[in-house]
């Protein structure tokens, strides 16, 4: 008998160890398309692609926050990218989440993506189709 809750608690351990090291792999681009066909109204991501509404987002990731050549941004957004702000995968995950409590006056209306998993999963796919790396 023990020798089963051993191999049951090696299982356990085995399982979770490989589950965690997966959540840090970041998310899935392919579900993320999926995610950012909400984003798809206000936003392109192609390289060279017309701002609507919001900007367009090829590039974002490493750039600091109001600072597309061409589009006009809040003056909250212009004044967070001024005090440093730039967008990586643990700014736009805070930001996705709920933008106006990150950026009290941003213009974007959006309310957030409260799943953490559309939010990796969106970061995934706006890195690959930016050429991020």
């Amino acid at each position: 008998m023990r020798g089963i809750f051993t191999g049951l608690a090696a299982t356990v351990l085995v399982m979770t160890v490989a589950g965690a090291a997966l959540a840090d792999e970041g998310g899935d681009a392919a579900k993320g398309k999926k995610v950012f066909a909400r984003c798809k109204a206000c936003h392109t991501i192609d390289e060279g692609g017309a701002d609507r509404i919001g900007p367009n987002l090829h590039g974002v990731v490493g750039r600091t926050a109001g600072t597309k050549e061409g589009f006009k941004f809040s003056d909250a957004m212009i004044q967070h990218g001024k005090d440093g702000l730039v967008w990586n995968d643990e700014t736009l995950h805070t930001y996705l989440e709920k933008p106006a409590a990150m950026i009290p006056g941003t213009m974007m209306s959006f309310p957030g993506l409260k799943k953490e998993a559309d939010r990796d999963n969106v970061i995934a796919y706006i890195e690959s189709e930016s050429g991020a790396e």
